[in-house]
C-alpha cells in the first residue's frame, strides 16, 4: 500500500546549506509560532538547535543573543 506524504509532518536534519529528509512529509512546524511551513517554502532554520522557522523575522528573533 502506497502512502501519501500529504498532510504529514516531515522530520528533517538541518545542515548549513540544506536539509536531509529523515521522515517523509509535506511540511514542518515553526519552532516559535507553531505555523505549518511547506517544505518547498522552508528557508530558515537553525543547525545548532535543529529547528525550523516560518520567516526571517522569527528566525532572527529566535537566534538573537539574549
Amino acid at each position: 500500500m502506497l502512502m501519501s506524504n500529504t498532510d504529514r509532518p516531515a522530520r528533517l536534519h538541518y545542515m548549513a546549506n540544506g536539509f536531509r529528509v529523515l521522515t517523509p512529509g509535506d511540511h514542518v512546524t515553526c519552532a516559535v509560532s507553531g505555523e505549518r511551513v511547506p517544505l518547498e517554502e522552508l528557508r530558515y532554520w537553525s543547525v545548532a538547535k535543529q529547528e525550523a522557522y516560518a520567516s526571517a523575522q522569527i528566525a532572527s528573533e529566535a537566534l538573537a543573543p539574549q
